[in-house]
C-alpha cells in the first residue's frame, strides 16, 4: 500500500480521492493539500466522505508544508488535483515533490470521469474568466426552448461545511441562503436559478449525478458548468471549450487548458470585439495547430450598463470577478471595458486602500492592477470587501461580477452593474451546433 497526498483546491482534489482512491487497497491517502482558494485548509476531510478505511478522516493541510509532509508521512506518490496553473508553475511543484522524494502523478479522463445514464454536454474553458458561465446559460436557454428539461451541475465549490455539501441542490434563490453559499458560490449558482433551471454541486459527484438524473423535475440533458479551467467529472457527448484571445497563448502552456482544447467538439473564441485581431488570428491557429477537427465558433461578449451616467466623466472604483484576477490571472474585464465605453474620467486604484483579507490578496497577487476584485470566501472577506470599497475616494463604484453585489454589501457610493453574454458572430453559431447534437441524439 503506498501513501498518496493529494494535491488540491477544494474541487477535483476531492472528485479524485472519491472515484479512484477511496477503497482502493493499494493506496492510503494520508493528506490533501489545499492552495488558489483562501481558507480551505486545516480542514478535515470526514468519514462521512472518506469510508470504513479512514476512520479519522483525511486531514487538508497547506501546500506550502508540502516538502515536509512528504518526508514526515512517508509519502511515495504525490497526486496533482487542481487547475489553472502553468506548465511551468506545475513542472516546478513537481521538481518540489520529487527532490522530497516522491513521485508525481495526474489522473486523466479514464480514471476520474464518470458515465450518465443522460446526455451530457460540458462546457470548459482555457483559463478562468473566458466565459463559460454565459456560455453554459445560453445552451441551457437553447435546449431548454427546444423543448428540453436541463439539470446542470457546477464544477465543485466547497468551502464550508464538508459533511453539509456532499449533494446540494439549487432550485430557488432561498436555497443559497439554506446552503449558506459565499460570494464566490452565489456568482455560479444565482444565474441558473434565476433562468429557470436547476443546478447541483457538492463533493460527491457519483451521488450528485444520480440525483440530477432522477430530478423531481424531470431530466432530459445535463450540462456540465466547469470550474476554472478544469477537465469534465463526467464524459461528455458533447464538449465545448470557450478561449480567450487577451490570454492568447494560455490554451498551449496552461494545465489543463491544452488537454481541454484538444478533447473539445466545439472551441468558442470569446471577446472577439475587445480583443485585436492579431491576438484572434494567433488563438485560432493555435486551436486548429492542435485540434483541426473541431468546430470554432467565433463570438463577442457584449456589456449592458444600468447606469451609464454614474461612469461618464467620473472616477471610478471597478470591482471585477475575484478568481478571474487572481489565479486567473485577467488583465482587463468587463467593468474596465463599461468605464473605457462609457468615457470614466479615471480608474481609482483601490491596492493602498485595501483592508485586511483584501490587503492580504494584493500581496499575493501584485499583478492584479487598478482593480478591487470581488473576493467573498468567508464573512470576514465579504466584511474587508465592504470596507475597501467604503475606504477608496472615488465618484461610483462598477460592479462587474456575475450577481449584484449590491444586494450582498453595504455600498454607500453610487453604484451600477455591468451585464455581460455571449453573442455569436456569422456561422456555426450555438444553435447550429446544438440543433446537429439533439439530431444525432
Amino acid at each position: 500500500m503506498k501513501n498518496v497526498i493529494i494535491l488540491g483546491a477544494a474541487g477535483r482534489d476531492f472528485h479524485n480521492f472519491n472515484v479512484y482512491f477511496k477503497n482502493n487497497p493499494d493506496y492510503k491517502v494520508v493528506a490533501f493539500t489545499a492552495t488558489q482558494i483562501p481558507h480551505i485548509e486545516n480542514r478535515i476531510y470526514p468519514i462521512e466522505l472518506t469510508g470504513r478505511q479512514y476512520p479519522y478522516g483525511i486531514p487538508i493541510k497547506e501546500q506550502a508544508d508540502l516538502p515536509y509532509l512528504i518526508k514526515k508521512l512517508n509519502v511515495d506518490v504525490c497526486v496533482f488535483s487542481y487547475s489553472d496553473i502553468s506548465y511551468q508553475h506545475m513542472m516546478s511543484l513537481a521538481s518540489v515533490v520529487q527532490a522530497a522524494g516522491a513521485d508525481f502523478r495526474i489522473l486523466g479522463p479514464n480514471n476520474s470521469m464518470l458515465k450518465s445514464l443522460k446526455p451530457i454536454i460540458a462546457v470548459c474553458a482555457t483559463r478562468t474568466g473566458c466565459g463559460k458561465s454565459q456560455t453554459s446559460r445560453k445552451v441551457i436557454d437553447y435546449l431548454m426552448h427546444q423543448g428540453k428539461k436541463v439539470v446542470a451541475i457546477r464544477h465543485p465549490m466547497p468551502y464550508g461545511n464538508l459533511k453539509k455539501q456532499i449533494v446540494q441542490r439549487f432550485s430557488t434563490l432561498a436555497d443559497l441562503s439554506t446552503h449558506q453559499c459565499t460570494i464566490e458560490e452565489m456568482e455560479e449558482y444565482e444565474p441558473h436559478i434565476v433562468n429557470g433551471n436547476v443546478i447541483y454541486s457538492g463533493i460527491d459527484y457519483h451521488d450528485i449525478l444520480r440525483a440530477a438524473e432522477d430530478d423531481d423535475n424531470g431530466c432530459d440533458i445535463i450540462v456540465w458548468d466547469g470550474g476554472n479551467n478544469d477537465m469534465p467529472f463526467y464524459r461528455p457527448d458533447l464538449m465545448i471549450t470557450v478561449a480567450d484571445p487577451h490570454r492568447v497563448g494560455h490554451e498551449l502552456t496552461y494545465y489543463p487548458s491544452e488537454v481541454n482544447v484538444r478533447m473539445s467538439d466545439v472551441v468558442i473564441i470569446n471577446k472577439m470585439d475587445s480583443a485585436n485581431a492579431r491576438d484572434i488570428h494567433q488563438l485560432r491557429k493555435n486551436i486548429m495547430q492542435i485540434n483541426p477537427n473541431a468546430s470554432i465558433v467565433d463570438a463577442a461578449s457584449p456589456i449592458e450598463v444600468d447606469n451609464p451616467d454614474i461612469i461618464t466623466d467620473k472616477s471610478i472604483l471597478v470591482v471585477e470577478d475575484g478568481p478571474s484576477l487572481t489565479h486567473g490571472e485577467m488583465k482587463i474585464g468587463a467593468g474596465v471595458i463599461a468605464c473605457q465605453k462609457f468615457g470614466a474620467a479615471e480608474l481609482v486604484d483601490p491596492r493602498e486602500y485595501a483592508v485586511g483579507s483584501i490587503k492580504d490578496t494584493y500581496l499575493k497577487y501584485p499583478d492584479t492592477g487598478q482593480v478591487l476584485p470581488a473576493m467573498g470566501y468567508s464573512r470576514q472577506q465579504i466584511k474587508d470587501l465592504e470596507a475597501t470599497i467604503a475606504n477608496t475616494p472615488c465618484d461610483g463604484v462598477v460592479i462587474a461580477t456575475p450577481i449584484d453585489l449590491g444586494r450582498v454589501l453595504n455600498i454607500e457610493k453610487p453604484h451600477t452593474r455591468v451585464h455581460y453574454s455571449l453573442q455569436e458572430i456569422g456561422k456555426p453559431d450555438l444553435a447550429d451546433i446544438l440543433d446537429n447534437f439533439l439530431t444525432k441524439l
